[in-house]
């Protein structure tokens, strides 16, 4: 997510790598505050639900159709786009809090199901699936942040590969969920590559596209990142056998 998404132009001058260094830094310190709300908010409130019915009575009514998935990913897209036209608003701070909480929302209720199972073989096999994917997915995430923030790289020209890259897997777990095929582990690694190119994509866009006044944006576009990070490093570690 990148300036060129974004509905609205402020004046000239207001991009936060030509802004004074007082308010770039307050403009990166920000984003990520608001990136660690965002996703403090997610595991509170995945702790909550994961006490509820909830998650069994989302894995039934996804049970009962294969086109159940695909109905609940659908919504999820237009959920997200709603949320992050919210988040990308120049008129009203509100509207923008509520874009970033409506996606961390959405997040939530489509990683429950994931989150439910993981817990399930964790009672089984007495090991700790989602604590263990969650350092991994934080200690990549932070790599990747790291190696942006040394080398100043505007990683923007990544763009075009990551939207056919998104495209073509998008394409084929509507294949998978329709045929029932399996997401065999080599899916799972192109996706997590995918996703490390999103998180360099979305940091360099902190540092070098960005305007001051869009850290809530910002922080969006980068849980957007991490979060689909953490399914599929999720899903390895699911995939792996004791």
């Amino acid at each position: 997510m990148s300036y060129a998404d974004n509905p609205y132009r402020a004046p000239l001058g207001d991009f936060a790598a030509m802004a004074a260094v007082d308010e770039r830094t307050s403009f990166i310190t920000r984003t990520y505050l608001h990136l660690a709300g965002a996703v403090t908010l997610f595991v509170a409130l995945e702790a909550v639900l994961l006490q509820t019915a909830v998650p069994e009575t989302m894995l039934n009514m996804l049970g009962r159709s294969q086109y159940s998935w695909l109905i609940v990913l659908g919504l999820f897209m237009v959920v997200s786009m709603i949320a992050g036209n919210w988040a990308r608003s120049a008129v009203n701070p509100a509207t923008q809090y509520m874009g970033l909480g409506l996606y961390v929302v959405a997040e939530a209720v489509i990683f429950l199901p994931l989150l439910y199972i993981a817990q399930q073989m964790d009672a089984m096999r007495g090991t700790n699936i989602i604590q263990s994917a969650a350092v991994a997915t934080l200690g990549l995430f932070g790599l990747m942040t790291a190696a942006v923030f040394i080398t100043r790289k505007d990683f923007s020209f990544l763009r075009t590969f990551l939207i056919f890259g998104s495209l073509a897997a998008m394409g084929f777990i509507v294949v998978a969920i329709l045929f029932h095929i399996a997401i065999g582990p080599i899916l799972i690694y192109a996706m997590i590559a995918l996703a490390c190119g999103y998180i360099l994509y979305d940091t360099s866009n902190v540092l070098h596209h960005y305007r001051i006044g869009q850290h809530v944006a910002a922080s969006l576009a980068l849980f957007a990142s991490l979060a689909l990070l953490f399914w599929y490093i999720l899903q390895l570690f699911m995939s792996r056998r004791d």
